[in-house]
């Protein structure tokens, strides 16, 4: 509680204000105001986020845009037009589904829209064949709700906390690479330098293609991809097989203490990955899985 000085009473409190012209209360008045005013906007401009970290929450699919024979992107809209997901750089979302069996299935995804997009967040997925979740997204419509929870994950990305990443990414883990990618390429003020190393089976198979190779052009200096397939089309300049030692050596920044190396694929091919980064001298500390 505030207490006056012992002696400071209201009466002679009293006494001092009233000696004080009344233009200059009403300056005082009104400068007061707009501090408090000023105060209230800087603390709630942000937006609070959609998202509830114990409960799941529906979103309505607006718009699912076919990419590939079993890939396609799911448009939610959020709350309000002016809402965003609330979701930090490098966290995902859990997605609550049902599979072919009737039977409740969840799994994690990471939207490759950040909270600059603002009203709603996008997720693009590859359907399985045999996915549990993936035959919920494959029956999806527009107009149907999707259950998700969050934000989750281990990661929460602060600007310029590595001088650069290499990124091992495989199939559908390049969401959350893509999101990390975005987030620091469309922050001018994050010199932070991106290495991705993309493994597919098929040309056809790699996700955000497009998305990528519009990055390598624009940020030329900052974002470097190399495309790895295990089955290259006839003209390819890209790596052939599987993710090698001597590629990550090629494409990834060298062990140092200010880099770190992600990666997210399968469950073999990140094993592979760990063995071939431990070989190189990457210390347990620059290595992260998603």
């Amino acid at each position: 509680m505030f207490k006056l000085p012992s002696n400071v009473t209201f009466e002679s409190l009293k006494m001092e204000l009233m000696q004080i012209p009344q233009t200059e209360l009403l300056r005082m008045a009104v400068a007061l105001a707009l501090v408090a005013i000023a105060a209230y906007f800087y603390y709630n401009k942000k937006p609070k986020g959609s998202l509830n970290p114990e409960k799941f929450i529906d979103f309505k699919l607006v718009k699912k845009t076919p990419i590939s024979h079993n890939t396609a992107k799911f448009k939610f809209a959020l709350p309000k037009p002016t809402s965003v997901l609330g979701l930090p750089v490098g966290q995902h979302i859990i997605c609550r589904g049902i599979d072919s069996q009737g039977e409740e299935v969840i799994r994690p995804y990471t939207p490759v829209t950040l909270d600059s997009h603002v009203g709603y967040f996008e997720l693009v997925v590859k359907m399985y064949p045999k996915g549990r979740m993936s035959h919920h997204f494959r029956e999806m419509r527009e107009g149907d709700y999707l259950p998700v929870k969050g934000p989750k994950g281990r990661l929460i990305y602060k600007p310029g906390q590595a001088r650069a990443f290499g990124m091992l990414a495989g199939g559908s883990g390049i969401t959350p690479m893509f999101q990390l990618t975005r987030a620091i390429l469309e922050n001018p003020k994050d010199k932070t330098n991106v290495h991705l190393i993309y493994a597919n089976v098929t040309l056809e198979d790699i996700l955000l293609k497009e998305e990528l190779d519009a990055f390598a052009r624009k940020f030329p200096n900052q974002f470097k991809v190399y495309y790895v397939l295990n089955q290259p089309p006839f003209a390819w300049n890209g790596g052939v097989g599987f993710v090698s030692k001597g590629i990550i050596q090629s494409h990834c920044p060298a062990p140092a203490s200010d880099i770190q190396i992600l990666r997210c694929g399968p469950p073999a091919m990140n094993k592979a990955m760990k063995a071939h980064l431990d070989a190189l001298g990457y210390q347990s500390e620059m290595q992260f899985e998603f």
